[in-house]
């Protein structure tokens, strides 16, 4: 499954900014503070700003302004900035500066000491002058100050403490200016402390935190030759023993958080405390990086990976072949054989099988019967609900009626049970029964939910060859080559690129599937269920079929869909997310292949 080369003379791809980080030292900051007439920018207006614009340490501007207010200035807020009525008095309004400053801090990143107060204040004053309330980046001195400084150091995160610690040259005194000059000492004081510490990008400064132990950090190297395009990435020991299989849209971004206090999990520091180097595989879209990461959890069976450790653990229920079937939970199921499952675990089976024989009366005892052998029917038989084929009452023949209907209710229509359970829920409802009925809703709800999987898994584990194409953000197609479940070839077509040779290309190197017995004979489930939920993503396109696609128009999916079967667990299958109607057919056509460029149509939709 290998991604089909790049034409030659391809333009290669230019990392983003996001992706290499932006160097504090390069960046631009207005430091801002605002004097007010209370504490909410709701009741309350501004009285001051002062703003001071650096770059790399150095100064490059100032802004300071008083500001004339609505209404007086409160006396205890005259009382604590100095600012009078008579001072604001000649003073421009809000209208007039506000324009001044948005122009003044103009691609910048914004800092302020308690930056919510004064970005609030901000942004009700442009909304208020018919500006579009403005989405600054920006830091918070005061949140910095609490990741960075010790209690040792000083006794709290004050401006005015922490102008001291930093030995600023300027006084904090609740006058704009002077406090916006005090800030910018703190803020070069932390971005020393900062780079000592490895912190260098915005993008480290925004994720940093103390609760991250300096081994964890000095770790980030382990990402730096990573690829910054989808794919899957391995942790490893000392010894090369896989820790942790993960994957992403992008490498070396997602590795990068293992290290910072993005990643809340943890027994991720446990894992990084170990690892010794990051493996990673280039993956052609996100699609194969999924694909490959089941297939590697699958295959190492790391420790630090809690889920698709154990595919070959689901649970399965199928009926025996004997004159006188019944339910068996299985852990695989061969060719020919009624079946109903994956289940993530054996309750959730059990739950199951139990909905499936309140609605049909197959036996539950596990004895092997003979025709020629009757033996004493157990207490089922007297409740009705077992036909009694052990002794004598039902033959063969009648026997077979409901072995007929349990192979119909699991494999093509869950009505007959749907129906049943419907009604012993209504019953128990209206008797008040509120706690029995909660249980059969649930045993039902494991029932479709089976189905529900059963019957897409095998919709598309029968199709010999299916191609398809996902459209990119940037105009592109991301190629996906399936044979009977199983990824088995993928490519990314650049925009402006005629697709059509990418997907002859694609599909001759393909990797050839041998089936194996059971439901899903060329890959695991997870994958074939993934598989199927790129497949039912926006915009997907079919380019060939080779074979016929669809699933009952009775199916479980329907009913799924009536009582909101959510399907989670190990075996998430997304059929809650946009599937097609359950009585859509696709069937195969003339090749067709997605095109692309000014004189091209679009690929087929489905």
């Amino acid at each position: 499954m290998c991604p089909v080369p790049a034409p030659t003379g391809g333009v290669p791809r230019q990392a983003s900014l996001a992706e290499l980080g932006r160097p504090l030292s390069d960046l631009t900051f207005v430091v801002v503070d605002l004097e007010t007439t209370g504490g909410s920018p709701a009741t309350s207006e501004i009285t001051e700003i002062g703003a001071v614009r650096v770059r790399g340490g150095q100064i490059l501007g100032e802004m300071s302004s008083l500001v004339r207010p609505s209404a007086p200035i409160p006396a205890f807020i005259s009382v604590l900035t100095g600012i009078t009525d008579a001072m604001v008095a000649t003073a421009p309004g809000i209208g007039e500066v506000v324009p001044t400053f948005l122009e003044f801090a103009r691609g910048a990143v914004l800092v302020a000491h308690n930056a919510p107060f004064d970005l609030g204040f901000l942004r009700a004053a442009a909304t208020a002058c018919g500006y579009p309330a403005p989405a600054w980046e920006h830091l918070d001195t005061v949140r910095i100050a609490r990741r960075v400084i010790s209690r040792d150091e000083t006794r709290d995160c004050r401006l005015s403490s922490l102008a001291a610690l930093f030995g600023s040259a300027t006084q904090p005194n609740h006058r704009a200016l002077a406090d916006a000059r005090a800030t910018v000492d703190v803020l070069h004081g932390l971005f020393e402390r900062l780079g000592n510490l490895g912190v260098t990008t915005i993008e480290d400064l925004h994720e940093y935190s103390a609760r991250v132990s300096p081994a964890q950090r000095r770790k980030r190297h382990l990402a730096d030759d990573l690829p910054t395009g989808p794919g899957v990435y391995v942790f490893r020991d000392g010894t090369g023993r896989p820790l942790y299989v993960g994957t992403s849209r992008s490498v070396r971004s997602r590795v990068r958080t293992y290290f910072t206090a993005s990643e809340p999990r943890t027994r991720m520091a446990e894992m990084v405390a170990i690892a010794e180097r990051v493996d990673a595989i280039e993956c052609a879209h996100a699609l194969e990086a999924e694909v490959r990461e089941l297939r590697l959890i699958a295959e190492y069976k790391p420790p630090y990976n809690r889920r698709s450790r154990f595919p070959e653990r689901a649970v399965y229920l199928r009926l025996t072949d004997e004159p006188f079937p019944r339910l068996s939970r299985v852990r695989s199921v061969g060719d020919g054989v009624t079946s109903l499952g994956p289940f993530g675990s054996a309750a959730a089976a059990e739950s199951a099988a139990t909905a499936l024989l309140e609605a049909i009366p197959l036996r539950q005892c596990s004895t092997r019967l003979s025709p020629r052998r009757p033996t004493a029917a157990c207490a089922l038989a007297e409740l009705g609900r077992c036909g009694a084929p052990c002794d004598g009452r039902e033959g063969v023949a009648e026997y077979g009626q409901h072995v007929a209907a349990a192979r119909g209710a699991m494999t093509a229509d869950p009505r007959p049970v749907v129906d049943v359970l419907e009604r012993r829920i209504a019953r128990l409802s209206a008797d008040q029964r509120y706690e029995e009925a909660a249980g059969v809703r649930d045993r039902l709800a494991a029932y479709v939910r089976a189905v529900a999987r059963m019957q897409r898994l095998t919709a598309l584990t029968c199709i010999d060859e299916l191609v398809a194409a996902a459209p990119t953000a940037d105009a592109g197609w991301d190629l996906a080559v399936v044979r009977r479940g199983q990824l088995v070839s993928a490519a990314s077509v650049p925009r402006g690129t005629d697709p059509r040779p990418w997907v002859d290309a694609v599909v001759a190197s393909a990797e050839t599937v041998r089936p194996l017995p059971g439901p899903t004979p060329c890959a695991s489930v997870e994958e074939t269920e993934r598989i199927g939920r790129w497949l039912a993503g926006p915009g997907v396109r079919l380019v060939r079929l080779d074979g016929e696609w669809s699933w009952p128009a009775h199916g479980a999916i329907r009913a799924a869909r009536r009582f909101d079967v959510r399907f989670d667990g190990g075996l998430d299958s997304g059929f809650d997310r946009g599937f097609d109607s359950p009585t859509d057919t696709r069937r195969g056509r003339a090749p067709s292949s997605p095109r692309s460029g000014r004189s091209g149509r679009e690929p087929r939709k489905r």
